[in-house]
């Protein structure tokens, strides 16, 4: 597993604002970032990994990553997470 990114949407937690997302009793959670996790919960709960995915390449297309590669990352990364691969 890589222990340095988030578990979720494989954001490195390095660049994570907030330093890591916040577990349920407000401490920081050390394998999910601020953005996939806030008080213990997904805010995007329900959410499949396709559309997870698919999430992804949005948020990397409007930093200017190109949609195809996004994808490609996406698709290598994302079913290997701990959210995802059920580990």
């Amino acid at each position: 597993m890589k222990d340095n990114i988030c578990q979720s949407c494989g954001m490195s937690l390095e660049k994570d604002p907030k330093g890591g997302g916040t577990k349920a009793d407000g401490s920081l959670s050390d394998i999910y970032c601020s953005y996939c996790f806030v008080n213990g919960q997904f805010p995007d709960e329900g959410i499949t990994l396709e559309e997870k995915i698919e999430k992804n390449v949005r948020i990397a297309s409007s930093v200017h990553m190109d949609p195809e590669e996004a994808r490609k990352i996406a698709c290598q990364i994302l079913p290997t997470l701990k959210r995802w691969n059920g580990s």
